[in-house]
């Protein structure tokens, strides 16, 4: 017997949403994300906009500042605007890895009495996870959020699970006092896609702190974007186009950091002993797409680039002993490379 004719049409597949028109409100969107955190973090605009362009390349952030900057209320209160599950970790000496990824308990049942081990979640188990002063845990427990920064996934017990999307660690490192401190290996801080230096607030701004100073400063912020927002902006980021030339600049620049490298420039071989790894290159174009869709454009600039250069490649660079005597920073050696490599 011949089997049944389908006389249904068959459907049409659904084209994807086309990015320039999912990205056309973001910049809008960041705009009253910086207001709402402005109404509790003062003179931090830029580097909102750089975390949440951070938030949009799939990376995680160091914020390193001397205490009281707000680093920690920033992180809260992006979260907030961002209506994101938030969890914070307070870095210690005595901290354990099962403290950050969670650990199995075990469990008798009520009627049977049988007994079975049972994964308890620990705090890593968020979409916004604030990872304060970093450094102050040794490095077998710094160590357990390495895994879940690059894989998206915790194992436990030898079993594998998976991290919710968004999910972004914003670490916090006090750059003064280095008393019971373990400085981060190079394998962690290069799993940051951006690092920033937060500064002290000009005259004007500290004045603007004092004044609006509040015991409950979270409940003047109202949540400006949710999770599908994010991961809707997060998709159409991934598809905006880095021409070739932009993609050699950036590449150029990484190859300029690294000593051993055939045209290395004089300055670099004398105070650089390490230079940024391939992932440099890769973070420079994921970070510009972001920046780009910020600023409301859909293509990637090598301006983008220069301007991102700094926060993506002072955490991978490693000076000499030369750089050290000659009072040479990281930022120096960077800001001398964006002069000496052409666009």
């Amino acid at each position: 017997m011949d089997s049944a004719i389908n006389l249904r049409p068959t459907p049409k597949p659904i084209p994807p949403p086309d990015p320039t028109t999912t990205l056309a409100s973001l910049p809008d969107c960041v705009r009253k994300v910086q207001e709402e955190i402005a109404k509790v973090v003062v003179g931090q605009e830029a580097i909102v906009e750089a975390m949440i362009s951070a938030l949009l390349a799939r990376g995680h952030c160091l914020l390193v500042g001397v205490p009281g900057l707000a680093k920690t209320l920033l992180v809260r209160t992006l979260a907030r605007t961002l209506e994101l599950n938030y969890s914070r970790i307070q870095f210690t000496p005595d901290l354990m890895p099962s403290d950050i990824t969670g650990t199995e308990i075990l469990e008798q049942e009520a009627v049977t009495g049988h007994r079975k081990f049972v994964f308890t979640p620990g705090p890593v188990f968020t979409q916004i996870l604030l990872a304060d002063e970093i450094n102050r845990t040794p490095p077998k427990t710094q160590a357990a959020l390495l895994e879940a920064m690059q894989e998206k996934t915790v194992t436990v017990a030898g079993k594998a699970y998976a991290l919710e999307e968004p999910f972004m660690v914003l670490a916090t490192q006090n750059p003064i006092e280095q008393e019971g401190t373990y400085p981060l290996p190079e394998a962690q801080l290069d799993r940051f896609l951006l690092q920033f230096l937060l500064d002290y607030p000009s005259l004007e701004d500290e004045c603007r702190l004092v004044e609006q100073h509040s015991f409950t400063p979270l409940e003047k912020v109202k949540t400006v974007l949710g999770r599908e927002d994010v991961l809707r902006y997060r998709e159409a980021v991934a598809q905006i186009p880095a021409a070739p030339n932009v993609v050699n600049y950036a590449a150029r620049l990484v190859r300029a950091t690294r000593p051993g490298d055939p045209a290395a420039l004089d300055y670099i071989k004398r105070w650089v002993r390490w230079g940024a790894s391939p992932r440099a290159s890769q973070y420079l174009i994921l970070a510009g797409r972001a920046r780009a869709a910020v600023q409301g454009r859909f293509n990637v600039a090598c301006q983008d680039v220069a301007e991102l250069a700094p926060l993506v490649l002072r955490h991978r660079i490693i000076r000499s002993f030369q750089a050290d005597a000659e009072a040479k920073s990281t930022d120096d050696i960077i800001s001398r490379l964006l002069q000496d490599v052409p666009r």
